[in-house]
């Protein structure tokens, strides 16, 4: 594994995107503060960029850096959370702007699966995760269920995990608003 990530952190560190698992779904992932980089997997996922796609990060330590305000039942949601959950922030920085919501708004995850969490942490940058399929299509369950053309558009496919069968879905969303007031998304 960390072979692999090393690997990873070498193309995300040179603007490449990567088709890697995460504590859902396999994830189309790069570096979450380069617009350019973001603007790529918008076009490979054949996604209009008004949709936000969110970010993973490896601690809550780091929340702050990338959130405007964290609102304090954030906390408590995250601690929480028994499965894999994404909580919509009304304000971000510090991230790709062609990342963010049209209200500014962006999606965080704080990932607990090993793989991912070692790679953000390595990294030391947020990372996109974008379900690992064109989009309108359905997401894909597992690695083989990922289409070709997906994975010949990625820089680098992570090895790691790519026969684990375990049927995945994707993560819950919450999204907060001002007071307290939250709507659960999925």
């Amino acid at each position: 594994m960390t072979d692999e990530i090393k690997k990873a952190c070498e193309v995300l560190q040179v603007g490449g995107i990567i088709l890697y698992p995460t504590d859902t779904i396999w994830g189309i992932g790069c570096d979450a503060t380069r617009e350019d980089v973001v603007q790529k997997v918008y076009t490979l996922k054949q996604r209009i960029d008004n949709k936000a796609m969110l970010v993973l990060l490896d601690s809550t330590a780091k929340l702050e850096r990338y959130v405007e305000e964290v609102p304090e039942i954030a906390w408590d949601l995250i601690e929480l959370a028994d499965k894999p959950l994404t909580i919509i922030y009304s304000q971000g920085k510090n991230l790709a702007p062609n990342l963010l919501g049209e209200d500014g708004s962006v999606g965080i995850r704080i990932t607990q699966e090993e793989f991912s969490r070692k790679l953000c942490e390595r990294f030391r940058k947020p990372l996109v995760s974008t379900s690992a399929n064109i989009s309108g299509q359905p997401a894909p369950a597992n690695f083989p269920d990922i289409s070709d053309e997906i994975k010949g558009s990625v820089d680098f496919i992570v090895n790691y995990r790519q026969d684990d069968m375990h049927k995945l879905h994707p993560s819950g969303i919450i999204k907060l608003g001002a007071g307290g007031v939250f709507e659960v998304i999925r």
